[in-house]
């Protein structure tokens, strides 16, 4: 079983005596599915799942909004009982059923008592209709990702190690066999990301070409998915940005260099639909000059990362340049480090809102400068670097630090930590350890 840190968080939703139905957001084969069949069997008296794209059958249940009949029928349909209290009731591709969604509603405010969570990919693809309304404020959000470095460690064995990881102050005494030990799992991850498919695979297999057949398997699963719930005349769009977006890594996305012959509405529309499905997350360009960083966003500004590295992996057929390349922060000129870092902040963040990345960039005559992040982190504005193991120049945090009076930088790298005069030396493997911990050398 792949441990996933979501499922502490549905332990305490399912104890809440406030909470709401909750609706797992996240992009296909991420394992809602699989987290939620795990609560259910494991933490509930019983557990009732209605698959609307396994059994449509189950729409027929949804011509009315009464939680006592929707109950009722649901059991004459399934053969079980559901009880308050007892039962997880669980709805599973539920955007096939955009009826069961907008129910939510009736279940929070007539039978709040109930479990009830339903989970889907590719939401605003199909929920497109004009009738339907989302029941916003009855319902609570939970976003799902790929596996972190951390669960990646622990599905493969080494939950020992994450364990420890999890003190940062381990971090800055970690022993030199250790750290190499840790960047070769990097590197690994690297590869192979974080899809559960592909994971478990690896675990049963050991075999990496094996892995990698699957990543291929997931990206044209993604395509198809666009073609099911896409009208033709978006689905071009859809492909495009989808199958170019992960070349575009590191850089400001740019219209024009997806494909100059599309317009750029229509592009952007194509964006929106991948972010909002989880596909792919925009790092939004913020004038830093105070928090919130939202606060300073410019709209037209943005780079991307992928959903997970690994797939960007299979994408752009690297995984020879990362075995190669002893600077894990060169490979594929930097955007493989960046996509990595990105993915090591979004799953750090609090899953019951919509993950926000940003960076920063001034651009002058004779003076332009950018750095990858920005992180809001106790009260202050943190720039992130993701550069190479050696020193290097860090002009940029530099500049960064000046204009804006800040104490302290952070530089990702395969580098062992270190604290020096204005900049923390972070390695990969310590970001979600600092994300989650008091650090009080930030602020020294």
């Amino acid at each position: 079983m792949l441990k996933r840190k979501i499922y502490k968080i549905l332990l305490q939703w399912k104890t809440d005596e406030n909470r709401r139905p909750l609706l797992i957001r996240g992009a296909r084969q991420v394992g809602k599915t699989f987290i939620i069949n795990e609560l259910g069997k494991n933490e509930f008296k019983s557990f009732v799942v209605l698959d609307f794209e396994r059994n449509p059958e189950f729409k027929d249940i949804f011509t009315v909004y009464n939680p006592v009949e929707i109950i009722e029928k649901i059991s004459l349909f399934t053969g079980k009982s559901v009880k308050v209290g007892e039962t997880l009731l669980f709805f599973d591709e539920i955007q096939e059923c955009p009826q069961a969604i907008m129910a939510l509603r009736y279940f929070y405010e007539e039978m709040p008592g109930l479990h009830v969570i339903g989970a889907g990919s590719l939401l605003e693809f199909s929920l497109k209709n004009e009738d339907f309304r989302m029941p916003v404020g009855r319902v609570q959000y939970l976003y799902m990702y790929p596996l972190s470095l951390g669960e990646f460690l622990s599905a493969i064995g080494e939950e020992p190690l994450t364990d420890y990881l999890s003190d940062f102050s381990n971090i800055s005494k970690l022993s030199l066999s250790l750290h190499e030990k840790l960047i070769e799992y990097v590197r690994k991850y690297f590869i192979l990301g974080g899809m559960p498919a592909v994971i478990d695979e690896y675990i049963n297999s050991r075999d990496i070409l094996r892995c990698q057949k699957i990543q291929h398997i997931l990206i044209e699963t993604f395509i198809d998915d666009f073609s099911k719930y896409a009208r033709h005349s978006k689905f071009k769009y859809l492909k495009k940005v989808f199958s170019t977006a992960s070349s575009m890594i590191g850089n400001k996305f740019i219209y024009s260099k997806v494909d100059k012959d599309f317009k750029s509405r229509e592009l952007k529309d194509a964006v929106d639909l991948l972010e909002t499905a989880g596909l792919i997350y925009r790092v939004r360009r913020t004038s830093g000059a105070g928090l919130p960083l939202e606060g300073g966003v410019k709209e037209n500004y943005f780079k991307v990362i992928f959903l997970d590295i690994g797939l960007m992996h299979a994408m752009n057929g690297i995984y020879s340049e990362t075995i190669k390349k002893s600077d894990l922060t060169s490979i594929f000129k930097g955007a493989v480090a960046e996509q990595y870092t990105g993915q090591e902040f979004i799953v750090s963040q609090n899953h019951y809102i919509k993950p926000k990345l940003y960076y920063w960039a001034r651009e002058a005559k004779n003076s332009n400068a950018e750095i990858d992040y920005l992180l809001e982190k106790d009260e202050k504005i943190v720039p992130v670097e993701v550069k190479s193991g050696a020193s290097g120049r860090m002009k940029s945090i530099k500049m960064f630090l000046e204009i804006y009076k800040t104490k302290k930088g952070i530089k990702i790298s395969q580098a062992m930590y270190q604290n020096e005069l204005f900049l923390i030396s972070l390695p990969f493997y310590g970001i979600e350890s600092f994300l989650k911990n008091n650090v009080p050398q930030i602020n020294e």
